[in-house]
């Protein structure tokens, strides 16, 4: 592990004027992700600023029925909370099935969103990775790829992005809120995370010394019939393979509304709108679940090694719709 200096500021506006004098610094906070990429060399800051004592630690009620959740929030106490277990029981199981208790105890909300990729050649130093030095290659393309990309990727990576939380914070159309040199955003969680076109070195739209202080969860009342389903190798925390979030709001047999996401799929949580589109004052029958599935995967362009990705998400969306739509009925 390189030499880096150590800060600690008395507020958001502090840590992010230090930042914003260190471009290679970074923001230190559960260090569950970032500690293990600095121990592998694959991330050298210079600076470690830490942000775990300055943001909000506690998930507070909005005004419209909604959660505001503090960036510090361990997911553990998030997948605990009884508000989030009755209203949003997708987040609470994604976050169980996240990462053993231990990790959940000390993963941060914010931290948890900017996680970066587990593609083996991003942490591996000797082989060629564009994420990890750009325009070096994607080692992934022609070697081993089984668990990476099937949607959004582009010849520069094909890696997917690794929280379970984020992909049920998608489907629930979460808002992220963040302080950075340029003031405070609010910026919707569809479009925090970015594909990776030529540059995925890039995970996300933030600048550098942005801050993510809190995430605001809308109201949404169906959401209570809610699930999320991760298919992966082996159930101790596992990487997904493929994840479904989903709610639905059925009626006399007849889709009223609905949200999806897929994590494991894309360089971001994906958020299956064709799906949604083709769902929406549709049938609620098997068969209509997988023409929507499938109307969302036609898209998908499998690699070599993960071509059982596509049939495998068509079946885990329509399970996890059958499962639901069942229970209402």
């Amino acid at each position: 592990m390189r030499p880096f200096v150590y800060q600690r500021a008395v507020d958001v506006a502090g840590a992010v004027a230090i930042l914003a004098q260190a471009p290679q610094g970074m923001f230190l906070a559960g260090g569950t992700n970032l500690v293990d990429l600095m121990r592998l060399g694959v991330a050298t800051p210079d600076v470690l600023v830490d942000v775990r004592r300055l943001t909000s630690d506690r998930i507070e009620d909005l005004p419209d029925g909604g959660l505001r959740i503090g960036a510090a929030v361990p997911n553990s106490e998030l997948a605990a909370d009884r508000r989030v277990r009755r209203r949003y029981p997708m987040l609470s199981q994604a976050l169980l099935d996240g990462a053993s208790g231990q990790l959940r105890n000390l993963a941060t909300t914010g931290g948890n969103l900017l996680q970066r990729t587990r593609c083996v050649y991003f942490q591996n130093l000797t082989t060629p990775c564009n994420k990890r030095q750009p325009g070096s290659g994607c080692s992934a393309l022609e070697g081993y790829n089984r668990e990476l990309a099937v949607l959004g990727w582009s010849p520069a990576c094909v890696a997917t992005h690794p929280s379970d939380m984020a992909v049920a914070m998608v489907a629930l159309d979460a808002v992220v809120r963040t302080q950075g040199p340029g003031g405070e955003r609010a910026i919707p969680l569809t479009g925090l995370h970015r594909l990776p076109g030529d540059h995925p070195e890039r995970d996300t739209v933030l600048e550098h010394g942005e801050l993510i202080t809190a995430v605001d969860l809308p109201s949404l009342g169906w959401a209570t019939r809610s699930r999320y389903r991760k298919v992966r190798d082996r159930a101790s925390y596992a990487f997904a393979l493929v994840s479904v979030a989903a709610a639905v709001d059925v009626a006399d047999g007849v889709v009223r509304d609905v949200r999806l996401a897929l994590g494991g799929v894309a360089h971001k949580p994906w958020r299956a709108s064709r799906a949604e589109a083709a769902l929406r004052d549709a049938p609620a029958t098997a068969e209509r679940f997988g023409e929507a599935a499938e109307a969302e995967l036609a898209a998908a362009r499998p690699l070599a090694g993960n071509a059982f990705k596509v049939p495998l998400a068509r079946n885990a969306i329509v399970r996890t719709l059958l499962d639901l739509t069942e229970e209402q009925q």
